[in-house]
């Protein structure tokens, strides 16, 4: 029997992770309703859910598509509130009258609400892996302080969640193995890849995700970023946390313990099985994901990622040793690489050229607010966008 209705605000309700959300919610009315959805500039998909679901508030991140949503909001009759801007993704973050936050606005726009849900104590549902990248300790301080909850919904982050001992602790363990997919390229060289483009960078093997994701996995910054996350979230050394190419994406990460048992959670690639285990923990709900049919997969295959085909990997390890505010500066410098590359101004193997040349020349320096790590994103954006005019394009 269900409890009371828990009220989300879902950060991100047009992305991927938005709408596997949100079918999830539509399958329980019984034990969900929405609170708040937001979107950065796509008010006519917002207005579609909200005519839908039926919030209490809708957000606009560019403050330029406030008077559309409002008009459409009148429109439709609706009595849902129209927000707009930074300060107003906080203020539906922070909301006493929404218990849990899906944190899944994508990059570092979506750091300063993420912080505000945790500092209200919320369940937060973490999507946003940029922020526990640029602003992990942060994050982790204002959930202690606030009492939040956070329940990681990356595939990998919520199966090592999944696998570790049920009190927290961390005693026998020896390894996290994050398993990656290899992408659209893997088994590629080096100078195989020289002129991709940005549709087969985006056409995943496994998993239906956004562009700038989808380039991530080609080129393993996503994995390269989830240790950086799972070094935050799970609090073992970087010495322990390794990655595995497994490209058939059932087992979604491993916890290794001493004793030599090696837990694994499985699953067919869909995201809506980490978000009906967060939305409903300690509780397991249906989530519409197909049963996994073991016959019908037969093998399953491991090997090591190619570092020198895909040098973002290491770069993402070479920021986590830095440290402070050094992979702050890795996550701008991709982000400004990866819209480049989307927008046919930087080559593919120009990505992690880019990335490197901006961990070269900016140091990172301390990591103490987020006003001194938004000042390096910034930094970093200006630096790879100066670097960018400079790179011959291939």
């Amino acid at each position: 029997m269900a409890g009371p209705l828990k009220t989300i605000a879902l950060l991100g309700a047009t992305g991927s992770i938005g709408g596997s959300t949100l079918d999830v919610v539509a399958r329980h009315p019984d034990r969900f309703r929405v609170g708040a959805l937001s979107a950065n500039g796509r008010v006519d998909e917002l207005l579609r859910l909200c005519a839908r679901f039926r919030p209490d508030a809708a957000v606009v991140a560019d403050e330029s598509a406030w008077p559309a949503l409002c008009d459409g909001l009148a429109a439709l009759g609706l009595p849902t509130r129209a927000l707009a801007g930074a300060a107003a993704l906080d203020e539906v973050a922070a909301d006493p009258a929404n218990d849990t936050v899906v944190a899944a606005i994508v990059g570092a726009a979506g750091v300063a609400s993420t912080l505000a849900a945790a500092r209200a104590g919320k369940r937060l549902l973490l999507a946003n892996k940029e922020s526990v990248v640029l602003a992990g300790d942060l994050l982790l301080q204002a959930a202690r302080e606030g009492g939040a909850t956070i329940l990681p919904v990356d595939s990998e982050h919520n199966a090592i969640y999944q696998c570790l001992p049920a009190d927290g602790g961390r005693q026998g363990v020896r390894r996290l193995l994050l398993t990656a997919s290899g992408g659209p390229f893997r088994g590629r060289r080096r100078a195989e890849l020289e002129g991709v483009t940005p549709d087969q960078a985006c056409a995943h093997p496994n998993w239906s995700m956004g562009r700038k994701i989808s380039v991530d996995s080609a080129t393993l910054m996503n994995k390269g970023l989830e240790v950086i996350e799972a070094r935050h979230l799970f609090g073992l050394p970087a010495s322990r946390i390794e990655v595995v190419v497994h490209p058939q994406s059932v087992i979604h990460s491993l916890v290794d313990y001493v004793d030599g048992s090696v837990l694994a959670q499985l699953g067919n690639p869909d995201m809506r099985t980490a978000l009906a285990y967060g939305l409903a923990w300690p509780e397991r709900i249906d989530s519409g994901v197909a049963p996994l049919d073991l016959a019908a997969l037969a093998r399953f295959d491991f090997e090591k990622p190619d570092l020198a085909a895909f040098p973002c990997l290491g770069l993402a390890y070479r920021a986590l040793e830095a440290g402070g505010a050094a992979p702050a500066v890795l996550n701008a410098a991709n982000e400004v690489a990866v819209s480049a590359f989307l927008q046919g101004k930087l080559g593919f193997l120009g990505i992690p050229d880019l990335i490197q040349a901006c961990l070269d020349a900016h140091p990172g320096g301390p990591a103490d607010s987020l006003e001194q790590l938004l000042e390096t994103d910034a930094e970093a954006r200006r630096l790879a966008g100066d670097l960018i005019a400079r790179m011959r394009r291939p």
